[in-house]
């Protein structure tokens, strides 16, 4: 494989790291496409409409294909384990090998060559971890990035970017809760449980701006049942609050007691504003989720801190030296395995658990 083909890679290993991150150009457009698509959903259900183009309607015919694909690879007998189901990585090698045999291209047309690498690798990864089979913030992300080497590449335009959040994104979301229902899982870290949802954040940060200039619903409207009912298809904050109800079995006070606090906030202009603001802390602020950004042709860093100390020592990297386990953060890092929350559900409802394990929800939001 040339140089050229190389598929991006994580390369921030230290907080040093991470401040050049910051203040280089990627992050710039990564934060400004993040932003602009929170604008293009600002007052708008999932279901309004707007223009969707060759590439979104593409985009949409892969995320089918990919579903069709977990049909292929049902979960394995695992039944005494709350942890991810080994069929994920079956699930995982499929979508792979169909990616490297020109899925991708037969959805998405005019891909440039030498970009074809980077939007696999990308997609790819925003399914989960094949190894430790978990799922968080920084997979999320991943889709994110792979949208915006969409637009770098003009193959969406500005006009793209309601449809991007509000069909494309929103199909995304659908798939990651078949597949945490379906292979059990796990949070990518220890402390998922602790902020606002065990896997997901965008969907709480484009679903604020959505609801921002609804005339009646209000952030306390997430403990009317019948609201729930009513507009969790349109809404994907309602969306994301009512997958956690049917997920865990606790009440939303102790499984996510963020999201409890935040409904006390009186707008949703306000939710909105607060979550962008954590995004930026609580996620791309983090080493132990950035350590896992990939770094490609299409969103480049120039030299960082850690790799012109490894070079003055002679010293060659590897993917994960030096990795870091952060302590009392939100997000999620490889280091300790949590059992999947959906698991522990569909056990309570099958009659397999008598009740929820002790530890398997926790009553303390992260700091």
């Amino acid at each position: 494989m040339s140089a050229e083909s190389i598929a991006p890679v994580p390369r921030i290993l230290t907080k040093e790291d991470l401040e050049q991150f910051q203040a280089s150009e990627t992050y710039n457009v990564l934060l400004e496409f993040i932003l602009d698509l929170r604008e293009a959903a600002t007052g708008h259900p999932n279901s309004y409409e707007c223009s969707i183009s060759n590439t979104t309607l593409g985009v949409l015919s892969l995320l089918d294909s990919i579903e069709e694909i977990i049909n292929r690879h049902p979960p394995v007998e695992n039944a005494q384990s709350r942890f991810g189901n080994p069929a994920f990585r079956d699930f995982y090698d499929d979508v792979e090998n169909q990616l490297g045999s020109h899925l991708l291209d037969s959805k998405i047309k005019n891909i440039p060559h030498l970009s074809a690498v980077d939007l696999q690798t990308y997609i790819l990864h925003s399914f989960g971890n094949r190894t430790r089979i978990d799922y968080g913030s920084g997979h999320e992300l991943n889709f994110i990035c792979f949208l915006l080497c969409l637009y770098r590449l003009d193959l969406v335009q500005k006009e793209d970017f309601s449809a991007l959040v509000l069909k494309v994104f929103n199909r995304y979301i659908a798939l990651m809760r078949i597949l945490q229902s379906t292979y059990w899982l796990e949070p990518a870290g220890s402390h998922g449980v602790w902020g606002l949802d065990d896997y997901h954040f965008l969907p709480f940060l484009f679903g604020a701006a959505q609801l921002s200039k609804h005339k009646y619903l209000r952030p306390r409207s997430i403990h009317d049942d019948d609201v729930l009912e009513m507009y969790a298809k349109d809404y994907m904050y309602l969306g994301a609050i009512a997958f956690i109800n049917s997920a865990k079995t606790a009440s939303l006070r102790w499984s996510s007691p963020m999201l409890d606090d935040i409904s006390g906030v009186k707008q949703w202009s306000k939710v909105s504003e607060g979550m962008v603001k954590m995004y930026k802390t609580e996620v791309l602020g983090k080493v132990p989720i950035m350590q896992h950004f990939l770094f490609g042709r299409i969103l480049p860093i120039d030299e960082l801190p850690s790799e012109k100390a490894d070079a003055v020592h002679g010293v060659e990297a590897t993917e994960h030296e030096g990795h870091i386990h952060g302590e009392g953060i939100w997000g999620d890092c490889c280091g300790i395995k949590v059992p999947s929350s959906i698991a522990a559900s569909q056990m309570v409802h099958e009659g397999q658990l008598r009740s929820v394990p002790a530890g398997a929800v926790r009553p303390i939001p992260f700091d």
